[in-house]
């Protein structure tokens, strides 16, 4: 005949089994709420509005831009900004270009120059020349040199470069610097890095913190749920259990 366990054991196994699956749903509640304060202070959602960045972001793409200040934005991020010259709505772009930069276009394989280094950008809706017009600007001191991936339709720095800022905007025009789609979910994820541009000066932006945020939001719905399940499974078990060995 098999033992049959003690009631106070049973008793210490439950109170023991209770104050973990406490502190299991206490910092789930830490880790999910904390997650998506973190994420509420560091970013916000935008919708794109044109298709000029397609096919990195399309047409009411919702997508999460990490607010940043524009002194810290590099090459090849992909910003939201506005400027009173380019029209009254904030616009999604890609940084090429940083102040004192020569930047022109194109070499014989149709690729964008940065102070003569072509930059491969893998990213872009078509490759090659395909009938863009040629240009070369040096970017002004504190502005930002910015082209849509949709290199055939874009309205982007080409298109000012007759302006007194020749095409460029203001550090200060960036509020956002853009890091996932969030929506459709079918295209949801981290935007591709603009690796093309790492051997430039200054590099690359470092990735931002959204991976963390979503590792934090998750673990902790885990551990809420599975702290919350812990007591009727083993009030459940303990039933079968007793009924078994009576």
């Amino acid at each position: 005949m098999g033992k049959t366990q003690r009631p106070d054991a049973e008793e210490g196994h439950s109170r023991l089994g209770n104050t973990l699956s406490g502190l299991a749903v206490a910092l789930g509640c830490v880790l999910f709420l904390g997650g998506f304060l973190w994420g509420a202070v560091l970013y916000k959602p935008f919708t794109v509005p044109t298709d000029s960045m397609d096919p990195t972001v399309k047409s009411g793409d919702r997508v999460l831009a990490e607010r940043t200040d524009g002194a810290d934005v590099h090459r090849g991020d992909v910003v939201v900004f506005q400027d009173a010259v380019w029209g009254d709505m904030p616009m999604v772009k890609r940084v090429v270009g940083v102040g004192g930069d020569k930047v022109a276009c194109c070499d014989r394989d149709g690729r964008l120059t940065v102070d003569g280094d072509p930059v491969d950008e893998p990213y872009l809706r078509s490759q090659g020349r395909g009938g863009r017009e040629p240009f070369s600007t040096t970017v002004p001191d504190g502005k930002l040199f910015l082209l849509g991936d949709n290199r055939k339709d874009s309205l982007d720095s080409r298109t000012h470069l007759e302006d007194a800022g020749r095409g460029a905007v203001p550090r200060s025009a960036v509020s956002a610097r853009v890091d996932a789609v969030a929506w459709p979910m079918g295209e949801a994820g981290m935007l591709p890095e603009a690796t093309g541009f790492a051997d430039l000066p200054a590099g690359t932006s470092e990735p931002g913190p959204l991976p963390l945020v979503l590792l934090s939001v998750v673990v902790g719905a885990v551990l809420v749920l599975g702290g919350a399940a812990y007591g009727p499974l083993a009030r459940r078990f303990t039933t079968s259990a007793r009924r078994r060995s009576g």
